[in-house]
């Protein structure tokens, strides 16, 4: 089976470089913040608050290289890459180390449960997990991949509770990131089409549409066809 059709919101990247705004007065440097970060297009839209706990989060670094590594592989076997990408190229290992550090709950899952994959794999086959043959690391992930839906996730062993969580975090980074949505092929948000009501209940009432009410309608040749604008936002087609 394809895991990509039994599994089918913006990738959340780093500031890049220091901001070196020491020594501004604070409303300087609230606005010089702002206006840093908001060059990124990742973060379009977000309030003060939110751009300075963005840039508090990037600061900081949670995760150490080896367990970064074992992310990235790990996110490649839940969701192995198409032709559009896949986890690597839509930066999940980043979205994961974000996560951890924005909702603090999460680190002694993540951790803990990465360093069971190494030990489990280090006594199963003499290697970390990360460079262990993919055979052998699905088997490892086999024994934690399912669950009994009917006994609370936190009623279940760690390096189950933290595969599901790792699944979910793969998923959620990989279909919001820009690689992602070119994957599902989403479009935006398009108009629903009504065609009216069917010819045989007009007639069974005797009732018709007017040729004028019709010719205001949308034009149905049109359907599904995306709006384009020029740069001064006029309506093209």
């Amino acid at each position: 089976m394809d895991r990509r059709k039994s599994i089918k919101s913006i990738l959340l990247g780093s500031v890049a470089g220091g901001l070196a705004i020491h020594g501004c007065k604070p409303g300087e440097e609230n606005e010089a913040l702002a206006q840093e970060i908001l060059k990124d297009t990742n973060y379009f839209g977000r309030t003060q608050e939110e751009l300075e706990e963005i840039e508090k989060l990037n600061a900081e670094q949670f995760f150490n290289e080896h367990e970064l590594e074992t992310i990235d592989v790990l996110s490649n076997l839940i969701l192995p890459p198409n032709e559009n990408g896949g986890p690597t190229e839509a930066g999940v290992p980043d979205f994961v180390e974000f996560m951890a550090k924005d909702i603090p709950e999460l680190q002694t899952t993540l951790r803990g449960g990465l360093m069971w994959l190494d030990h489990k794999s280090n006594t199963d086959y003499g290697t970390e997990f990360k460079v262990t043959e993919e055979a052998s690391q699905k088997e490892i992930l086999d024994a934690i991949a399912f669950y009994d839906s009917e006994i609370p996730m936190d009623d279940h062993p760690l390096e189950v509770q933290f595969f599901n969580l790792m699944r979910n975090l793969t998923l959620t980074g990989y279909y919001t990131s820009k690689v992602g949505i070119k994957d599902l092929g989403y479009q935006g948000n398009m108009p629903n089409i009504w065609d009216g009501v069917p010819q045989e209940v007009l007639d069974q009432h005797g009732m018709a549409y007017e040729e004028e009410w019709l010719a205001k309608c949308v034009d149905q040749s049109k359907r599904a066809v995306i709006a384009e604008w020029d740069e001064n936002g006029n309506l093209l087609t």
